[in-house]
Parts: structure tokens; sequence; C-alpha cells
């Protein structure tokens, strides 16, 4: 039942947050890196998040990182300034 518990903590994070790297997952859950990427392997294979391998230059230095996201889950619009989109002649 942990592992229903920590998936179910994981959604939420990523719901509150958005896309995320499984560093920045494991550290907000308070779990090890091996088993946040264990609970997220076990979401993606429900397709209930996504992931996407990617590669950065950190400091020079090549950095494979790995980011999830919720699948077909769009947030909420936040609040404040509107952007003006019409033209003006």
């Amino acid at each position: 039942m942990r592992g229903v518990q920590i998936m179910n903590e994981i959604i939420q994070y990523l719901k509150r947050h958005g896309e995320r790297l499984d560093t920045e997952i494991a550290e907000a859950v308070g779990i090890s890196l091996a088993e946040t990427r264990h609970h997220l392997l076990a979401l993606v294979d429900k397709k209930e998040v996504m992931s996407c391998h990617s590669i950065k230059l950190v400091d020079g230095k090549m950095a494979e990182r790995m980011s999830y996201r919720l699948v077909g889950f769009f947030p909420k619009a936040k609040s404040g300034a509107k952007r003006c989109t019409q033209l003006r002649l």
C-alpha cells in the first residue's frame, strides 16, 4: 500500500508543479532517486505519466536527465493581467 501512496503523492506533485525532473520529484516526495524512478516507471506503464529523455549542458558537461508530466492534464490558467492579442491598425 505504501507504493500506491507514493504514486499518489507523485501525481499530486505533478498536478501542482507541472513537468519536473526525476531529481526534483524525489526531493519533493522525500524518497530516494532509485525508488522515485521505480514508481515513475510504474506510472508510465499505466499511461498516467509520460517521460522525456533530455540532454542538457551543465557547466560545460553533458547531463542526461528524465523529465515527467501527467498525461492529458492541463493546469488551470493563472490569474492576473491578460495579454492583449488584438492587432491595432
